[in-house]
């Protein structure tokens, strides 16, 4: 009976390593990395337990197209405070793509704005 209980113990511990890992991973691995050009149309902190900054970014597009919205998440602090005091300024965000984040408790996006520069 204890061997059984053993087992359990160390099939559940590796469970939680190996989720830990996996998110330890896909937070720091990004896909793709990227700049986008536009103006910060919306940016709030959301969330009733996981509290976290999103934004939309309206892209400047070519002469007769129809504008696209570019969503992204926040994670770090010092870009939050950039962002916002750029509100409503033609800017340069940066961002990294990462896939297979499991929860929205990180960000609703798989896209996180890592800098953000003021353009003329």
């Amino acid at each position: 009976m204890k061997m059984a209980i053993k087992i359990v113990v160390l099939i559940v511990m590796a469970a939680i390593v190996l989720s830990v890992g996996y998110v330890v991973a896909v937070l720091n691995w990004s896909y793709s990395k990227g700049e986008r050009i536009g103006y910060v149309q919306k940016f709030s902190e959301k969330g009733w337990l996981c509290k976290t900054w999103e934004g939309e970014l309206q892209m400047l597009p070519v002469p007769g197209a129809i504008p696209e919205k570019f969503v992204f998440s926040v994670r770090d602090k010092s870009v939050i405070t950039k962002i916002n005091s750029s509100l409503g300024k033609k800017v340069s965000l940066e961002y990294e793509q990462h896939k297979g984040v499991p929860t929205s408790c990180f960000g609703e996006s798989e896209y996180y704005a890592v800098n953000i520069k003021p353009l003329e």
